[in-house]
């Protein structure tokens, strides 16, 4: 199998936003957890305690999905500099580590985006009662 520089370098557009969109994430989470920081300190119930503690998943989720997301890129570069020693061999099989962890990275997404349907939908489950009790 033939690796050519172009191969990686295709990752970095791809890389690169999808970075930008975790990092967005984290950002809106941060600071829904401000907020319901604040809301806490002015009424303490259980259920913010449960949001905060689910939005607390939520960003371990996003730092790992950056750090596989991070490592993709760095093994991506790593490739493009080892196709350009040209030591092919092990130019494959550190781009099939940067693939994997872009995998990895993108599992994680999955995994995070799902929480938060859940979130949302035990939300809307709260608003359907109370509308179906009018």
């Amino acid at each position: 199998m033939n690796l050519h520089i172009e191969t990686p370098a295709l990752l970095f557009s791809a890389t690169s936003l999808i970075l930008l969109a975790y990092t967005n994430r984290f950002l809106t989470i941060a600071q829904i957890v401000r907020g319901l920081k604040k809301n806490y300190e002015d009424n303490q119930t259980k259920s913010i305690l449960l949001e905060i503690k689910n939005l607390n998943l939520r960003l371990s989720l996003i730092r790992y999905m950056q750090l596989f997301g991070v490592l993709s890129l760095f093994l991506s570069v790593f490739t493009m500099l080892v196709i350009y020693l040209n030591i092919s061999y092990l130019a494959i099989y550190i781009f099939g580590l940067s693939l994997l962890s872009l995998l990895i990275s993108l599992g994680i997404s999955f995994w995070e985006i799902s929480i938060s349907v859940n979130a949302l939908r035990v939300h809307l489950k709260d608003l359907i009662e109370e509308t179906n009790k009018k």
